[in-house]
């Protein structure tokens, strides 16, 4: 058994080419973050766009556990009706969060500094990854954390009475820590600092300036300063969610993929915090073609074309894995069938995602026959052109929608069928995943 229940075992196999459009869902960082803010606003915010995943459903269970009123009025459309910067109440019960990593961190930091207590849990995976680059720097604000040994859920947190601005260097490049530092931030007085010495996504800053907080961001010597004037009255907002570039990444990896293809991913986000995945794709010679570039709710989009084109192994820039650590899974696919080697460095934190994500990627990639070296914070895939993976395995995804679902991309592209032995937490982040590439002409059972 799973955490998330029976294991659902899913298989892929190699067929013609993949025609047609993707229409993948909401963008899940932006998702959370549109509920938590409207949860922080005084009055109705509407979201359009919604991905409406396990993820970002639980974070709006979150919400509505501290007092918003959160409501699904159409297909991805929701109306989230807040309680104001400190105004959230004491939850009655456990909040569990599932697989979400991003939800819990946020909405811990969104609680931190008001005077209620709240525990946190979620599943087996979610259990085991680590809190406290969270709960040290939201120390610093006045909140007690008390858990599990090594810091981790479930975790009941306490929000300090009398919070405290601080000035944040962050350890490590983590949009997850920046935020939530900065949702804590909100009910500081004063001026609560960040400072990152690597910038990582910006989609917070871009949406607290949305809801009317002052944010100021500079470029400096030390890194990118970020600094919140906190209690602000955040103002409700209409809120158009772009299409999640981590999810494109699957569609657009299978096009590159499977000879022949050519597929249209339109509407994605492309923030230039988020688009480190395809610059890496443009360096390695892959055929696509950036359509329609336009802004919406503040956010840079474009629609995607994409045909199938023999790829080449390169080094991929270290200072690009903030920009890009959700799609190294899939990037160590497409590697397996790029002519040469593909050297990624300075991405040790895909060991603490949902999985150990290179130990992951490394072992079910050896299992295709394809050669891999790695080591604490790199991995380097040794392609041997199309054509050359041998699949015919099980790969573990260790209840990772991501793992999952770069080995079933790769397996459209392999001599025999790949199959993962739990594809269930693929809804996590993306539900209708198979309904949405079998739709394109792949071959996926389960």
């Amino acid at each position: 058994m799973a955490g998330h229940g029976a294991a659902k075992p899913m298989r892929a196999e190699a067929g013609g080419p993949l025609r047609g459009s993707a229409e993948v869902p909401g963008d899940k960082s932006i998702s959370h973050r549109a509920l938590i803010l409207g949860a922080l606003a005084v009055g109705e915010t509407r979201i359009a766009g919604l991905l409406e995943g396990q993820d970002v459903l639980d974070t709006g269970k979150a919400m509505e556990a501290f007092g918003a009123e959160v409501e699904r009025t159409a297909p991805g459309a929701w109306r989230v009706s807040g309680v104001g910067v400190g105004g959230f109440h004491e939850p009655a019960n456990v909040i569990d969060h599932g697989n979400a990593g991003t939800g819990v961190r946020l909405v811990m930091g969104a609680m931190a500094t008001t005077d209620i207590t709240a525990t946190f849990t979620g599943d087996a995976s979610l259990r085991s990854r680590p809190m406290g680059r969270i709960t040290d720097p939201l120390a610093l604000f006045g909140a007690e954390a008390r858990g599990r040994r090594g810091g981790r859920l479930p975790i009941t947190l306490t929000g300090a009475a009398n919070p405290t601005p601080v000035t944040y260097t962050t350890p490590m490049p983590s949009a997850q820590v920046k935020s939530a530092v900065l949702l804590a931030g909100l009910n500081a007085p004063g001026e609560t600092v960040v400072i990152e010495k690597e910038a990582t996504r910006d989609h917070t800053e871009r949406m607290l300036a949305g809801f009317g907080a002052s944010v100021l961001t500079e470029e400096t010597a030390e890194g990118r300063v970020i600094t919140l004037r906190g209690q602000p009255e955040l103002r409700p907002q209409t809120i158009v969610v772009p299409r999640d570039p981590s999810s494109a990444a699957f569609p657009v990896a299978a096009a590159l993929l499977v000879e022949g293809s050519e597929v249209l991913v339109p509407g994605i986000g492309m923030n230039p915090t988020r688009a480190g995945f395809y610059d890496t794709l443009v360096d390695m010679g892959a055929d696509i073609a950036f359509e329609n570039r336009r802004l919406e709710g503040g956010e840079p989009v474009a629609d995607l074309r994409v045909r199938f084109r023999v790829l080449q192994g390169i080094e991929v820039p270290p200072e690009r894995a903030p920009a890009m650590i959700d799609e190294y899974p899939i990037l160590a696919a497409l590697a397996a069938t790029a002519e040469g080697a593909t050297v990624m460095r300075g991405i040790k934190e895909m060991r603490v995602k949902e999985s150990d994500r290179i130990d992951a990627m490394a072992r079910g990639l050896e299992s295709c026959g394809v050669g891999v070296e790695e080591g604490p914070d790199f991995m380097i895939v040794h392609g041997r052109g199309p054509g050359s993976v041998a699949g015919g395995v099980t790969v573990a995804s260790r209840l990772d929608h991501r793992i999952a679902m770069s080995f079933l991309c790769l397996g459209l592209a392999a001599k025999a069928p790949v199959t993962v032995d739990d594809g269930g937490p693929i809804a996590t982040s993306f539900p209708g995943f198979v309904e949405l590439m079998r739709g394109l002409g792949a071959t996926i059972h389960g």
